[in-house]
């Protein structure tokens, strides 16, 4: 979420003015954040908000970059009268490039903000970055047509991403023939597997990995719905799906492994400008998690998981101290439904490595 305050620290942000309740100015979500961690030294360098991130997944060697990118990218356009608004100015959005981020879902409650100049405004920024999107387009086919990621013999990865009604996701941002818009994920789990099988099957080659982006659910709480849980298995099972990537909370939830295919229900917040904001303590909502995910591609199935623990200050990423860490790896332990794998923690990090064959 790199809009709003993130925007205004950054070399050439938007005018700050906002539409919120009890707030005018985006410039206000800074000063929250510099009350209590201390002075942020503006204008800052696109990589600062990162921190170590991108040295983390350099030695990792990632072979892709995924983020939901929950902003908009643009300097005009009408607010939608919906109380909160994000954007990012086209100016800033070099801090894509320097996370060297590979591809963003953009199905989600805030792209359309700034409405459909917004909107446009964005998919050309994103286009001239050569950072590829899923879930929005100029047209209901552009929006639900998978981005093929990756061209190397050890296959691609296919990219898909809706909204969800569940997450705030306003149903008249559906894309259309002739409106630009968002993918809307299907209620009923035999229609979402449906259409996703209807967008993939006729492109998927043999080694090719499928993820679903979807954004869905509340912001607090670890409870998964039963309605989660059935679209996610009905993804797996009926569309062939590797991979669910869920996100819209403001904190992580608990993971599930289902037939060795990584089911992440709530990744929470990697990046964001809630620093000054109270409340919901318990959750450890300063908490950003990045999780480096290795798939068979000749399989499908999950060979590994490490998930890097991040702690936002002064709108960077730090590591958290070790309490903390072990915090994480309790909530995960106790909200996660892990099917004969284990979880340990090493190295400031958590491993997750099957232990019997399911």
């Amino acid at each position: 979420m790199p809009g709003r305050g993130i925007d205004q620290i950054l070399p050439k942000p938007c005018d700050p003015l906002i539409y919120e309740s009890y707030i005018r100015s985006a410039a206000d979500y800074v000063q929250l954040a510099e009350r209590r961690f201390g002075r942020i030294p503006k204008p800052v360098d696109p990589g600062y908000i990162w921190g170590s991130l991108p040295d983390d997944l350099d030695s990792r060697d990632c072979d892709l970059r995924i983020v939901n990118l929950e902003t908009a990218i643009t300097c005009r356009g009408q607010h939608a009268p919906k109380g909160i608004n994000y954007r990012m100015s086209p100016d800033n959005a070099s801090v894509l490039k320097a996370a060297r981020i590979d591809a963003c879902t953009l199905a989600n409650n805030h792209v359309l903000d700034w409405g459909e100049t917004g909107l446009i405004d964005t998919l050309s920024v994103l286009d001239r970055l050569d950072v590829k999107r899923a879930g929005v387009g100029r047209t209901k086919e552009e929006a639900a047509t998978p981005a093929a990621l990756g061209q190397s013999t050890k296959g691609r990865v296919l990219l898909l991403a809706f909204g969800h009604g569940s997450a705030g996701v306003p149903r008249e941002w559906k894309a259309a023939s002739d409106r630009p818009g968002i993918a809307i994920l299907p209620d009923n789990p035999e229609e979402a597997a449906a259409l996703v099988r209807a967008r993939t099957a006729p492109v998927r080659r043999s080694n090719d990995i499928v993820v679903v982006s979807v954004h869905w659910g509340g912001n607090w709480g670890y409870t998964i719905p039963h309605w989660q849980k059935r679209m996610a298995h009905a993804l797996i099972d009926a569309a062939k799906v590797d991979l669910v990537f869920g996100h819209s909370s403001h904190h992580p939830k608990g993971i599930e492994i289902y037939h060795d295919r990584l089911i992440l229900y709530g990744c929470g917040d990697l990046i964001n400008d809630y620093e000054g904001i109270g409340g919901h303590e318990a959750y450890h909502p300063d908490l950003g998690l990045a999780f480096v995910i290795d798939i068979d591609t000749n399989t499908g199935r999950l060979s590994g998981v490490e998930i890097i623990p991040y702690i936002r200050r002064a709108f960077s990423l730090a590591r958290p101290d070790e309490g903390t860490i072990q915090w994480l790896v309790d909530m995960l332990m106790r909200e996660s439904h892990l099917m004969g794998w284990r979880m340990q923690r090493s190295d400031g990090s958590i491993h997750m490595q099957r232990v019997i064959q399911i």
